[in-house]
């Protein structure tokens, strides 16, 4: 258990049968009244941003969340399978891992989150190598601006990359923005 009056940024709890992390707070003493805390706390199975006031003596419940290194090893159907280190398979369906698809790979390396022993969500590497499967032919003399065109990545996913990246080129991406870094030589 934890008071209200000590929550602060990135502590997980349970509010309402749900698991929230603090995304922000504020310890608010008005003139008149009692004093509260003010807080934003972000879903972690649904994403929902809810803003909620707190009594600073009020006892909030701790959730424990679980982080595992995986590896995605591959999908049937609706179903995606992740290994551990111990060689076992965790399967998660689409709505768990949509997010992470977009850049990762079969034998790529995850981080997946656990609540009570069951997976919520999968997060790939902050930074992925990927190649281009195609992409729009630059025009030439149109490189002396930021000028960019959509391109397909190996795993499906479209992002904006410069007139100069050819198709057949691997990239980095960073997957937090879905945004082109650089060509990987």
């Amino acid at each position: 258990m934890i008071q209200a009056g000590d929550v602060r940024k990135g502590v997980t709890i349970e509010y309402n049968g749900n698991v929230y992390v603090v995304v922000d707070f504020q310890h608010v003493k008005p003139g008149k009244g009692a004093a509260f805390v003010r807080t934003r706390l972000k879903n972690v199975v649904t994403g929902a941003v809810l803003e909620q006031t707190f009594n600073p003596s009020e006892k909030l419940e701790n959730a424990h969340i679980e982080t595992k290194k995986m590896t995605y090893s591959y999908n049937d159907g609706d179903l995606y399978y992740f290994m551990d280190e111990e060689f076992n398979l965790t399967p998660l369906n689409h709505e768990q891992v949509e997010d992470a698809l977009r850049f990762i790979k079969e034998n790529d390396p995850v981080t997946v989150r656990f609540y009570k022993g069951s997976a919520f969500s999968v997060e790939c590497e902050n930074f992925v190598e990927l190649k281009i499967v195609s992409a729009e032919p630059g025009v030439r003399g149109n490189t002396a601006t930021n000028a960019t065109k959509k391109a397909v990545l190996e795993t499906g996913a479209e992002i904006q990359v410069p007139m100069f990246v050819e198709e057949g080129e691997t990239i980095r991406v960073d997957t937090r923005t879905g945004e082109y870094m650089e060509r990987v030589k």
